[in-house]
C-alpha cells in the first residue's frame, strides 16, 4: 500500500489544515512551516484563518476559479491540475484548504493521489477538522455511530442514503438554496418537524448553535460556508437494517422456535396469505392498513433473506443490489441518455431489454413473450397480464368497438354450446372477453371483480341483519322480498 511521504524541503506538494476557522486553532506544525516558506495556495481565501497567516507569506488562491466555473467538479477538477503543476516546481508548493486535508476535503485526496503517481513527494500537515468543534458545540460523542454527509451530494438525491436508526452531521448547508434542497430530501423520509441543530463557524468566536424543526432550517439567518447540520436518530426501530437484526434474532439459536423451523416452502402460505391482505388493504383504499400490511409483507421478504443468508444463498445485499441494477438496467430513458416517447415507447424497450438480458445469461431457450407470466397467477390477471403483453408487439384491436363485440360473439356461443364441456369452454372465452373490455377501460381486472365482490358482500350482509330484526328467516323470504332490502342496501351505500 502506498504510503505519503513526509518531508520538510522545498520540492513536492504540501497539503496543510488550516483547521476550523480559529486562527488559534492552527497546529504547531502548521504555524512553524508556515513561517518558513516564502508564498501559499489557498483552495479558498473565505476562510476565519486567513487574516491571522504570518504577514510575509505571498497568498494566491483559487477563489476566481469558483466564479467562473458551473459545477464545483469542473472547479475541483482545474484546482487539482494546478496544484499537481505547481509541484513540480523546484520550489514546490504549499496548498491549504479549510479544516484537515482529508476530512469533507474533494481536492487534497486526489492531489495526493495523483502526485503519488506522478512520482511527486507529498507530505500532509494536519488540521483540526470541522467535526471536533462541532461535536463540542454540540456536546455530544459521534460513537458509537455517526454517519457524515455531503450536503451537496445529499441535495441532488430523491431519498437520503443512510439509515434513518443513526444520527447524522451534515456539512456544507452553506447557502438557503442548498439547504432548501437537503430539507426536501431528508424529509421523504423525516417528519417536517422533526428537530435538528444547526451549527454554524464551529469553534470560532462567532459560533451559533440553533435548534429547530426540520421544514425551519433554510429559514436560518445564520446560513453560510461554516454551517453545519445535526440530524438526531429517528427512532432505534425506522431502518432496515434494524428490522434484519430482529429476524436475525428471532431465527438465532435463543430466538423464537416457530420462526428457527421456518423454510422456504413453510413460509409459502404465509407468503400468499400477506399477499392477499396487502391487496384487499389496498382495495379498501385503506393507509393505516395499507401501512400494517406492508409491515407483514415485509416481514415474509426479511424471513426469506435471512433463511437464504443462514443456508449461504444469498442475502440482503444480493437482493437488493440485483434490484437496483436491473430497474436502473431496464430504465435508459432516466438513468441513461436513451429517448423513449410514452408508454408504450417504455414497455416495448422493456421487452428489448430482458431479450438482451437472456441472451447474455447464455439462456439457450428462447423465451416466447408470455414466458415470464406465472401459471401460478390468479386467471383474471392471468388473463389480463398475456393480454398486455400481446400488445406490446401489436397484437391487438385499434379500438374498443371489436372487444365489445367479441363478448357479444362468445356469449351467443356459450347460448348455442350443446354440452357441459363445450359450455365450460364457451365460458372461458367469455370472461377471457370480458376482461379485454376491462383492459381497454384500463382497469385493473383482478381488483375491479374483488371490488364488486366486497360490495355484494355488504349488500347481502345488509339482507340478513334486516331480516333478522324483521324475525324473518331468510329461507322463507321471497325473492321480491329479498330485493327490496337489496336495493335498500344500495340506496345505503
Amino acid at each position: 500500500m502506498n504510503k505519503i511521504v513526509k518531508f520538510y524541503g522545498n520540492t513536492g506538494i504540501t497539503l496543510l489544515g488550516l483547521g476550523p476557522g480559529d486562527p488559534g486553532q492552527l497546529t504547531r506544525q502548521a504555524w512553524d512551516w508556515l513561517q518558513q516558506i516564502p508564498e501559499i495556495y489557498l483552495r479558498t481565501s473565505q476562510h476565519p484563518s486567513v487574516p491571522g497567516l504570518p504577514a510575509s507569506l505571498a497568498v494566491h488562491s483559487f477563489d476566481e476559479l469558483y466564479d467562473q466555473g458551473e459545477r464545483f467538479e469542473a472547479v475541483y477538477e482545474e484546482i487539482v491540475r494546478q496544484v499537481l503543476e505547481l509541484g513540480k516546481r523546484p520550489q514546490g508548493v504549499t496548498y491549504a484548504v479549510p479544516g484537515h486535508p482529508f476530512v469533507a476535503e474533494a481536492t487534497c485526496p486526489e492531489i495526493a493521489r495523483r502526485a503519488r503517481s506522478a512520482g511527486l513527494p507529498v507530505q500532509v500537515i494536519e488540521g483540526i477538522s470541522f467535526l471536533e468543534p462541532t461535536f463540542s458545540a454540540l456536546g455530544i460523542d459521534p460513537f458509537p455511530q455517526m454517519v457524515l454527509v455531503d450536503a451537496l451530494e445529499l441535495s441532488a438525491l430523491h431519498h437520503p442514503q443512510f439509515p434513518p436508526t443513526e444520527a447524522a452531521l451534515i456539512a456544507q448547508i452553506y447557502s438557503r438554496q442548498v439547504a432548501a434542497e437537503v430539507k426536501l430530501t431528508l424529509m421523504a423520509v423525516y417528519p417536517d418537524k422533526h428537530p435538528v441543530r444547526l451549527v454554524h463557524d464551529a469553534g470560532t468566536a462567532q459560533q451559533v448553535v440553533e435548534d429547530l424543526p426540520l421544514y425551519e432550517i433554510d429559514r436560518s439567518r445564520h446560513l453560510g460556508l461554516l454551517s453545519t447540520l445535526y440530524l438526531p436518530p429517528l427512532g432505534g426501530d425506522t431502518s432496515l437494517e434494524a428490522f434484519q437484526e430482529i429476524v436475525a434474532a428471532l431465527r438465532a439459536p435463543d430466538g423464537c422456535p416457530w420462526d428457527r423451523e421456518q423454510t422456504h416452502q413453510s413460509l409459502r402460505t404465509n407468503l400468499l396469505e400477506e399477499t392477499y391482505e396487502v391487496l384487499q388493504a389496498l382495495d379498501a383504499n385503506d393507509p393505516d392498513g395499507m401501512c400494517e400490511e406492508f409491515g407483514d409483507l415485509m416481514l415474509q421478504i426479511v424471513l426469506h433473506a435471512q433463511i437464504a443468508s443462514e443456508d449461504g444463498e444469498f442475502s440482503m445485499a444480493d437482493i437488493l443490489q440485483g434490484i437496483n441494477r436491473k430497474i436502473v438496467r431496464r430504465h435508459p430513458h432516466v438513468f441513461g441518455d436513451v429517448k423513449i416517447e410514452g408508454v408504450a415507447g417504455v414497455l416495448q424497450n422493456w421487452e428489448k431489454l430482458k431479450a438482451e438480458e437472456r441472451k447474455a445469461n447464455g439462456e439457450q431457450h428462447v423465451k416466447g413473450l408470455l414466458d415470464g407470466v406465472p401459471l401460478t397467477f390468479p386467471a383474471l390477471a392471468q388473463a389480463q397480464e398475456v393480454q398486455d403483453r400481446a400488445k406490446r408487439v401489436g397484437f391487438d384491436w385499434n379500438d374498443i368497438g371489436p372487444v365489445i363485440d367479441k363478448v357479444f360473439e362468445e356469449l351467443a356461443e356459450v347460448r348455442s354450446a350443446q354440452t357441459d364441456e363445450e359450455r365450460q369452454k364457451e365460458l372461458g372465452d367469455l370472461l377471457f372477453a370480458v376482461v379485454n373490455v376491462v383492459r381497454w377501460y384500463k382497469v385493473d381486472a383482478e381488483t375491479a371483480l374483488r371490488t364488486t365482490n366486497l360490495r355484494w358482500r355488504k349488500r347481502f350482509a345488509y339482507i340478513e341483519k334486516r331480516a333478522h330484526e324483521l324475525s324473518r328467516n331468510l329461507n322463507e323470504m321471497t325473492l321480491a322480498e329479498m330485493d327490496v332490502l337489496w336495493e335498500e342496501a344500495k340506496e345505503k351505500e
